[in-house]
């Protein structure tokens, strides 16, 4: 033992100072290790005068790093000093081993460094699972609470910076998360997304000169308050995605030229005669039990019975008989309930049949249509009247007609990456509507500037896209551009974007997911901030997902 001794004492204590192994036990799950502490003396907490009065000692039980799978604990002998400055208010204090204990710890530094490195990377239960393949669990609680002590990290003012929202609740609270576009980290959480508190931490770091920002208003103006110097970029992936939205509302607004037009033979067709159908269809209970009662009451009334004598036989009154009497169908009978009644729906008829004619089949699509249009009333009306009355209608014969979803990926993909299909058929439909094929043009031209940078045509577009009378939808959108035209030209001129910060905000989705509610302001700003790249899991890429760069020649989609 006495040749083990040191061999232990440099394997476990080498980075220690003012610690001596004196024995150790190994048992089947444990390995105790007995040391002390060999200052001559210590400083004070309270005060910082050293002291090298001894009180007395005590033992302390700290867990440390498992050594070969079996769990290891040290009883450490520590003293307790007496304060020689009489004005402190410590009469006595305990000694800490720098980098190995501290007050009231129950575990060594570096288990402690240890599991910090864990909850920083997985948080809660994911953490917890870790910890017990390394041999010291800890409860899913006990590595928040580490995170949560650990001291604000340290940054450096970023030159370049990228900022966007993440939500902390989704739809009610949100805050704000800056990265260092250049070293691709993160510098801050702020609790909030206003322009104040993103011009104050703007203020107080006169060294930024670029910030990548989206199109939100709050952003631009806190940058613009906060750091007038800096160049504001708009980022890229979120001018081609509001253009994108802009287009299906375009595509949307010219939905019937989506369904190419019919050929119509030369002869004259015949149109099949219709059968007159009743207002109540068979199997209907009402209609049934009003067909039994009028075929009841004939009966009896062709059988010779007097219409008071009918009344007493079938239980009613002699009114009814009256009225079934002179009724020579039951279909006569069938009025009042909902017959023939006025309902909000039926201003809105005309439009669902016309929908319906041109392929919309859906009730819950064409209900959000009229609902647009000013229709109060719930889905259930819409339903019914679908499933009773258009259903049984012929539709057009052809195929079903494209979304304007698909027509809207047409016009953002290339057309050297679109498959042949889909090509011929937008082409179909660009020749059967030159709205679209002005929108085709224009969605082209920006996503030749947005793949090349050629920010410097953007003006020329804006004109070109704002003349359009038929777009609207178009139209809007560059009139939007032109309210942040230098930040726009800025965005589709240099290389800089926001889709660093992007990642980091699904970042912090995993962080909250993995922490199941548990992760407040506090313990968000700590984790994303204080995970450096030594922290990531292993095999785990850490480039963004989303907007890392410009579209390439060939693809407008990101």
């Amino acid at each position: 033992m006495n040749e083990v001794l040191p061999k232990l004492d440099e394997l476990l204590f080498s980075s220690v100072e003012g610690a001596l192994v004196e024995s150790v036990e190994v048992t089947d799950t444990v390995v105790r290790v007995e040391a002390r502490t060999t200052a001559g003396r210590a400083a004070c907490p309270g005060c910082g005068c050293w002291s090298g009065r001894i009180h007395g000692s005590y033992l302390r039980f700290p867990r440390d790093l498992p050594t070969a799978g079996k769990f290891v604990v040290v009883s450490l002998r520590v003293r307790r000093f007496v304060c020689e400055e009489e004005s402190c208010e410590r009469k006595t204090f305990a000694e800490q081993v720098p980098g190995f204990t501290r007050r009231f710890g129950r575990r060594t530094e570096r288990l402690r460094t240890t599991l910090v490195s864990v909850g920083l990377a997985l948080a809660g239960r994911a953490g917890a699972r870790m910890t017990d393949a390394f041999k010291v669990p800890v409860s899913r609680n006990t590595l928040p609470r580490l995170i949560a002590s650990l001291p604000d990290p340290a940054t450096t003012a970023p030159r370049v910076v990228g900022v966007d929202e993440y939500a902390q609740r989704k739809g009610r609270i949100y805050g704000t998360v800056l990265v260092d576009v250049e070293t691709r980290r993160p510098v801050d959480l702020l609790p909030d997304r206003e322009a104040d508190t993103f011009a104050a931490w703007l203020a107080k770091r006169p060294g930024i000169e670029i910030v990548c920002r989206d199109r939100a208003p709050f952003f631009a103006e806190g940058a613009t308050r906060g750091a007038p110097q800096a160049l504001q970029v708009a980022d890229r992936w979120h001018l081609w995605h509001n253009l994108g939205e802009a287009a299906e509302k375009c595509v949307y607004r010219h939905r019937s030229c989506l369904r190419p037009t019919p050929e119509h033979p030369e002869g004259p067709r015949e149109e099949p005669e219709l059968a007159p159908s009743s207002p109540w269809p068979t199997g209907h209970r009402f209609a049934e039990r009003t067909r039994a009662k009028h075929a009841t009451i004939h009966a009896l009334l062709t059988a010779g019975h007097s219409k008071r004598s009918v009344a007493r036989q079938l239980g009613m009154t002699l009114n009814t008989i009256l009225r079934f009497s002179r009724a020579t169908t039951p279909e006569e009978m069938f009025t009042g309930q909902w017959q023939n009644r006025a309902t909000r729906l039926d201003a809105y008829k005309p439009y669902l049949d016309q929908r319906w004619q041109e392929g919309c089949t859906n009730a819950w699509k064409l209900w959000e249509e009229i609902k647009e249009q000013g229709y109060p009333h719930g889905y259930a009306s819409v339903r019914d009247y679908v499933s009773r009355t258009l259903r049984g209608k012929p539709q057009p014969v052809g195929p079903r007609p494209p979304s304007a979803r698909a027509v809207t990926r047409w016009l953002l993909t290339h057309p050297d990456a679109l498959p042949e299909g889909d090509r011929l058929q937008l082409k179909a439909v660009l020749a059967n509507c030159p709205e679209l094929t002005a929108l085709s043009e224009h969605v082209r031209s920006f996503g030749h500037m947005v793949a090349h940078l050629q920010g410097d045509q953007l003006p020329t577009w804006i004109e070109a896209a704002t003349s359009t009378t038929d777009l609207p939808s178009l139209r809007h959108f560059a009139q939007h551009l032109g309210r942040d035209l230098d930040a726009v030209i800025a965005g589709l001129t240099l290389p800089w974007n926001s889709g660093v910060v992007e990642g980091h905000v699904n970042r912090i989705k995993m962080l909250k997911r993995q922490m199941f509610g548990r992760a407040g302001f506090e313990l968000l700003r700590k984790s994303p901030v204080g995970v450096t790249e030594s922290h990531a899991p292993a095999g785990v890429d850490q480039s963004p997902k989303k907007g890392a760069g410009p579209p390439s020649a060939g693809s407008h989609k990101r």
